[in-house]
């Protein structure tokens, strides 16, 4: 079966706005650089970057229990360290991430504009060499289908913003759901080959509308009641280093 590659985005920060690519290159067990690269951890998440241990992400902000964090746009800049979020037009957060004062001032960003959220200050967390904030404990891809999602939106009569899946490799092969039979099964993206080691469960983050950050949609609900499992999208290692780009023929 051959496809192409629609779209690529990296999520800088773990439960943050994504950043559209045009390519990248990626590297054996790795993911895309600088995906899920930090992580706002609650206070009381023992994470130790000397000897990291995967937490699950209810250790985290994020979506599932914090919808607000949809109304950020955010940007990280890999080379100077500053990284910006916007909200509602307006610049409210700038600094070095690569200093303490910087560090200081975004999560006292994140204390005041989810107050009543989170308890405490949380903490700011970079990922050590060969770790990644991923869901997965693995250093993983994550890859949606997007005839599946058109699929879904038969069903719930509403148009779905595949974005709500913050996958990082979108493609289109139909017939939906086809991609539920690949585990284990290895395929190319131009240069570059995967192994898909496990589906995507689908939790309440889906329900954000990444537009509007309001919970409108009950996607795991309707994927259950309707096909009894809640996956949509799968997990891929990286098994030969390359390079992908926008349109890239995918083979499986």
């Amino acid at each position: 079966m051959i496809t192409q590659l629609s779209k690529i985005y990296r999520y800088p920060f773990k439960g943050l706005s994504a950043e559209a690519l045009t390519q990248i290159d990626l590297a054996v067990d790795q993911g895309i650089p600088f995906d899920r690269y930090f992580a706002l951890a609650h206070e009381n998440t023992a994470f130790d970057p000397i000897s990291p241990q995967h937490f699950s992400k209810i250790h985290y902000l994020m979506l599932m229990k914090n919808e607000k964090l949809a109304a950020l746009d955010t940007v990280y800049d890999t080379t100077t360290g500053f990284f910006t979020i916007n909200y509602q037009g307006q610049t409210v957060v700038h600094e070095n991430l690569l200093t303490s004062q910087g560090i200081t001032a975004t999560t006292d960003f994140f204390v005041t504009y989810l107050m009543g959220e989170i308890q405490g200050v949380p903490k700011l967390l970079q990922a050590p060499e060969n770790y990644m904030f991923s869901d997965v404990d693995a250093k993983v891809l994550s890859f949606i289908n997007l005839a599946s999602v058109r699929e879904l939106e038969k069903i719930m009569a509403v148009k779905i913003d595949p974005l709500r899946f913050r996958a990082n490799i979108y493609f289109d092969l139909e017939p939906a759901w086809t991609e539920n039979n690949f585990i284990n099964q290895e395929f190319d993206i131009g240069s570059v080959r995967f192994r898909v080691i496990k589906l995507t469960e689908r939790c309440a983050a889906t329900n954000v509308n990444p537009l509007t950050a309001q919970r409108d949609l009950t996607i795991p609900q309707t994927l259950y009641k309707n096909y009894q499992h809640r996956h949509l999208g799968f997990y891929a290692q990286v098994i030969q280093a390359g390079k992908i780009c926008i349109a890239d023929k995918i083979t499986f």
